[in-house]
């Protein structure tokens, strides 16, 4: 499937106000390409916007709560009456609550999986038909490590994101057999360094965290250009995330006892939060308008990141690891014989 080159594409960012949705609309921006950047915050999207065009960039706004189809709907119809066609899907938009399982109300689940699950079902349900009459184009959604391995604490949050694993597994396929050149790609990053932790319902006592370490939000945007011209059914962003992954699948119970020994005081902090305290769940909350969070000092680098970019490289890093695995069983067996 061939993709058009990024300064060729227009380009929806949903949730795009901070954060991972905020870094990836700045550099589609910088790549040349025309955009829709959506979000709750108006605040946001208006400085987002200013941003793009002193950068030399073209972009316009539309304020809409992807918990509602309609106002979904609209992003994908505003893309093709400004720019005439819609290229690119890319939804970030999410919210979430940590806490234990039995303090949340049917209410407050409900709402997380409105928005991290049918918002993202909403997306592409408003996208699919522009994408169709455009002839090819991508279907990119933020889905998380959580897909893979739910965390203790994030029970709304963990189960949205296996819905949304599920939902794009099905949905590629049937487009497949349709013929259908689109591709539908879940980005599941790791523990990345935004404004979430600071926006999330908390009922913890304290200001929740990650557990770390954590990685850069530029590091989740160069990984959603590189599949907007790169068609890959999914890619996980972070080497922790690549690890916790493999673990998950060769022992769930390994997984289990890791997070009873780091998954609970690992996602707190020591600085006190009530939980009448602002947050993002029914509504945007002021002061989060950029792209960073507040763990920069956990941040650290993703090696694997850039293998899956640099294929060529990939190669080499696997021959290399193959011949210093043979140069181990030779020294082993040389030894074995020695005695």
């Amino acid at each position: 499937m061939q993709l058009k080159s990024i300064d060729q594409q227009v380009v929806a960012v949903v949730g795009a106000s901070s954060g991972i949705g905020r870094e990836t609309a700045l550099k589609f921006s910088q790549r040349g390409a025309k955009l829709v950047v959506a979000a709750r915050s108006e605040s946001g999207l208006n400085s987002l916007v200013e941003e793009i065009q002193q950068g030399g960039g073209e972009a316009i706004s539309i304020v809409a709560d992807v918990s509602n189809f309609e106002a979904v709907k609209a992003i994908a119809d505003l893309a093709v009456t400004q720019y005439g066609r819609l290229d690119t899907w890319v939804h970030t938009a999410a919210t979430s609550i940590l806490a234990p399982f039995d303090q949340i109300t049917p209410q407050e689940f409900e709402r997380v999986i409105q928005v991290d699950l049918m918002g993202q079902v909403y997306g592409a349900m408003a996208a699919l038909p522009h994408l169709k009459r455009t002839g090819r184009g991508a279907l990119i959604h933020i889905s998380s490590v959580e897909g893979r391995r739910s965390l203790p604490l994030q029970s709304a949050y963990s189960s949205a994101k296996h819905g949304v694993e599920g939902f794009l597994d099905s949905l590629r396929v049937e487009l497949q057999h349709q013929g259908v050149p689109i591709s539908v790609t879940s980005i599941l990053p790791a523990v990345i360094n935004t404004p979430f932790y600071n926006k999330a319902l908390t009922k913890l006592g304290v200001k929740p965290t990650g557990v770390p370490p954590y990685y850069s939000p530029s590091l989740v945007a160069d990984a959603i250009l590189y599949v907007a011209e790169h068609p890959k059914r999914n890619y996980i962003v972070g080497d922790v995330g690549r690890v916790l992954d493999l673990l998950q699948r060769v022992s769930p119970s390994l997984v289990d006892n890791l997070l009873l020994l780091i998954g609970f005081a690992g996602q707190r902090t020591n600085e006190p939060k009530s939980e009448d305290a602002p947050n993002n769940l029914y509504a945007p909350i002021q002061g989060y308008d950029h792209v960073e969070g507040d763990f920069g000092h956990l941040t650290i680098p993703s090696f694997t990141d850039w293998l899956t970019k640099n294929p060529k490289a990939q190669w080499s890093a696997i021959a290399l690891g193959s011949l210093a695995l043979g140069i181990l069983a030779v020294q082993a067996f040389k030894n074995g014989v020695r005695t």
